[in-house]
């Protein structure tokens, strides 16, 4: 009976928190970008792109982005999620192409969620 307590006392705990993940912070995942689509009134949406990396002037990621889609945009300060990017209407697919196409992200790390 001493011998499985003792076995016990070197398992791996998968439920206990960890350095690694306090450090990456509550609530985000690291490396994964996620876009996503919000409905306002009747038919009108807004898409938000949540988790780049700080290094990156999102300001400017804005203004070429409202260019090259055609639409209005702005960086908002979401208490959980930290800056996000917010574009008027439905940019969900030229959002993650313009991400993988500067760079900025890998396909597998973007997330398109919606609909």
């Amino acid at each position: 009976m001493t011998a499985e307590l003792q076995n016990l006392k070197g398992l791996f705990d998968p439920f206990a928190d960890t350095d690694d993940n306090a450090a990456a912070g509550a609530g985000q995942q690291e490396g994964l970008i996620h876009i996503r689509i919000q409905q306002r009134n009747g038919r009108k949406t807004l898409t938000t792109a949540q988790g780049i990396h700080p290094k990156f002037d999102l300001k400017k990621m804005v203004k070429v982005c409202k260019k090259d889609f055609n639409c209005n945009g702005t960086v908002v300060e979401h208490p959980e999620y930290g800056e996000v990017i917010q574009l008027q209407g439905d940019k969900r697919e030229a959002m993650k192409s313009f991400l993988v196409k500067v760079g900025i992200a890998s396909n597998d790390q973007v997330k398109v969620h919606g609909f």
